[in-house]
């Protein structure tokens, strides 16, 4: 597959089908995510509409198709941690290691800079060996991408009747000023990244 012609949108609700096609596999075959049934349509659609109230909700789109997607979520409700999020990335499963997360990441990276955010963390499943439902490929993934280890907590997730270990991983994107100015919602930054990112 040909990857240079992908371009990067911001997900509407419309789009819960494709995603939620790309997503299921993972809930049901895997254990890169905890959740055991895939979600419905409606909380899909419902989870799309919630982060997009702040957050920017990206796909990597090729001939109008969508071949992965990624967002984020608060790291924390609490105000002290607007500057921190949690990133998701999931990449249609027959289009893995064509470089798709890491323009999807990228991507998502210069919204949230331009958000004011500093700190981009994930949250990944982590296995004590790797089996046929969990490898360790999303923590080399990130720690390409300039994440370090940050934290681990042991058999905290079961699922297909194994244990699995959960990591955090954290990447700083700007610096932490003493006197922090607020970060701004997605939709505030929209025009910006358009003009200076061409993310639509």
């Amino acid at each position: 597959m040909n990857t240079n012609n992908i371009t990067i949108r911001t997900v509407t609700p419309d789009d819960a089908r494709q995603l939620l096609d790309i997503y299921t596999p993972y809930v049901l075959h895997t254990a890169i995510t905890f959740e055991y049934q895939p979600p419905t349509i409606e909380e899909f659609t419902r989870r799309i509409q919630n982060t997009l109230t702040r957050y920017p909700y990206l796909a990597a789109v090729q001939n109008e198709e969508i071949l992965g997607y990624a967002y984020v979520s608060p790291f924390h409700d609490r105000p002290a941690y607007d500057w921190a999020v949690e990133i998701s990335i999931y990449i249609r499963l027959d289009c893995k290691r064509m470089g798709i997360g890491r323009k999807l990441h990228q991507a998502l990276e210069d919204v949230l800079r331009e958000q004011g955010i500093l700190n981009m963390n994930a949250c990944i499943a982590y296995p004590e060996e790797e089996d046929e439902f969990l490898t360790r490929d999303s923590v080399h993934f990130h720690s390409r991408l300039g994440y370090r280890m940050v934290g681990r907590f042991s058999q905290c997730g079961y699922k297909f009747g194994r244990w699995y270990d959960m990591v955090w991983m954290e990447k700083h994107i700007a610096p932490h000023l003493k006197n922090q100015l607020p970060i701004s919602a997605f939709d505030q930054v929209r025009p910006i990244i358009w003009q200076k990112y061409q993310i639509k």
